[in-house]
């Protein structure tokens, strides 16, 4: 079991098909090893094996672990290809698929909401490496109420980075996000949410939890929280004011000066911190700036893994801003708000160049992207919005930009250059 886990990194069809071969080879020697003993013994089976039995067994043994190995990986590899949800196109192309997931960036994806949640939905298809690091900051809604009344922490946006990175039957990631709107206690409520509480309570851990209900997604990556300690969010506004709890800074309509989490010193989980040091690629946003965002950077331990880290570090700008957060907002007010918070991480900018005025009844202004350049750092201007929905990104779109992004910068596809802007300044945080 620990070599196949060793060899078994993503879907490796050559390894599996090698090991089975070897195990047939290793068969056919122990049987050609027997009959040339019976042979040179003039058939006397009797004489034979007492003498050879241990050379004989051995070989068979080999085999047979061998033949068993490669059979078992074969299957656990082969199994989420009959999945319906990644059906399409020939089966060769279909294992090509996969082979090219298994073997793309590590990538870590930061934040929280929709934003992250879109992001991962495109970025699956380029790598099955992804982590998505999630804030545990969220105290409204559904998540809320779970929060409040049975003490975990706020499944709701490990619920949306679960599905997003889901390759399970339709209707079982449907079924995650149905919400429930009648019933004495279920109103309001996820069938997602309270599966994630309660295997919370049958597996003793939230982060078991996550884990168990990633394997019954069958997700492509992990899913993991910033911090397992219960933190709550706080704004002082720019009238003097304090707000406590993520869902009243965005309701009170204030201009934000600056957040902080308490307990201040939350520690950051180890294994998030662990993805970050590994990581090939760093991606925070988009999302909300205040209680998506910045409830992650404000975690000492994952603010300084993403510091120290020597992997590429973009942000991903909103396509718009965010009434009750970010009203009034342009993209250089935004990095501001993460200077502020020490949280300028990254060296490189995403922003939307498909702008387009929005209904005045949404309450939101679109983000232009900056006049002049932006100090230290370099600004990739793409067309990343959903046509369909301004308020979003585009996954596939924005996860083109984003690997086009990786490719030249480790060199592996020059052509990429022709999708990028040049460096507006010189790059670094």
């Amino acid at each position: 079991m620990k070599l196949v886990k060793l060899l078994y990194p993503g879907l490796r069809i050559k390894r599996y098909l090698a090991l089975g071969a070897l195990g047939m080879l290793a068969l056919g020697a122990g049987l050609a090893y027997l009959l040339l003993y019976i042979y040179a013994l003039g058939g006397s089976v009797p004489h034979v094996l007492p003498n050879r039995v241990m050379e004989v067994a051995l070989f068979f043994v080999v085999g047979v672990a061998l033949v068993a190995v490669g059979l078992w990986g074969l299957i656990r590899a082969l199994t989420p290809l009959w999945n319906p949800s990644v059906r399409g196109g020939n089966f060769a192309d279909i294992i090509l698929q996969h082979q090219h997931r298994g073997s793309g960036p590590r990538i870590v994806a930061i934040g929280g909401g929709t934003g992250l949640s879109t992001l991962l939905r495109g970025l699956k298809e380029h790598s099955s490496n992804i982590t998505a690091v999630v804030t545990v900051a969220d105290d409204g809604g559904s998540s809320g109420r779970l929060r409040r009344d049975m003490g975990v922490l706020p499944p709701g946006d490990f619920r949306n980075c679960l599905v997003a990175l889901a390759d399970a039957e339709p209707l079982v990631t449907k079924l995650f996000q149905y919400r429930f709107n009648k019933g004495s206690g279920l109103d309001g409520h996820s069938f997602g949410n309270l599966f994630i509480v309660a295997m919370s309570d049958v597996t003793g851990s939230f982060e078991e939890a996550i884990y168990e209900s990633s394997r019954v997604l069958a997700i492509r990556g992990r899913v993991l929280p910033s911090t397992l300690a219960n933190v709550t969010l706080s704004a002082q506004m720019e009238s003097g004011s304090l707000v406590r709890g993520e869902s009243s800074i965005t309701g009170s309509r204030q201009r934000v000066r600056r957040v902080f989490i308490e307990p201040a010193r939350a520690e950051a989980y180890p294994e998030a911190v662990r993805a970050i040091e590994e990581a090939q690629m760093i991606i925070i946003g988009p999302g909300s700036l205040y209680t998506s965002i910045l409830p992650n950077l404000l975690v000492e331990g994952i603010r300084q893994a993403v510091a120290d880290s020597p992997a590429p570090k973009v942000y991903v700008c909103n396509v718009s801003t965010q009434p009750g957060e970010t009203d009034g907002f342009s993209v250089a007010d935004h990095v501001d708000a993460l200077r502020l918070h020490r949280a300028n991480l990254f060296d490189t900018l995403v922003v939307n160049s498909n702008v387009a005025e929005l209904p005045a009844e949404w309450g939101n202004k679109p983000l232009y992207p900056p006049s002049g350049p932006l100090d230290g750092f370099r600004v990739i201007t793409a067309d990343v919005v959903n046509p369909e929905y301004r308020l979003r990104h585009d996954p596939k779109k924005l996860a083109v930009v984003l690997m086009n992004l990786y490719n030249m910068q480790k060199g592996k596809n020059r052509a990429a250059r022709r999708f990028m802007t040049k460096p507006t300044a010189a790059a670094g945080a």
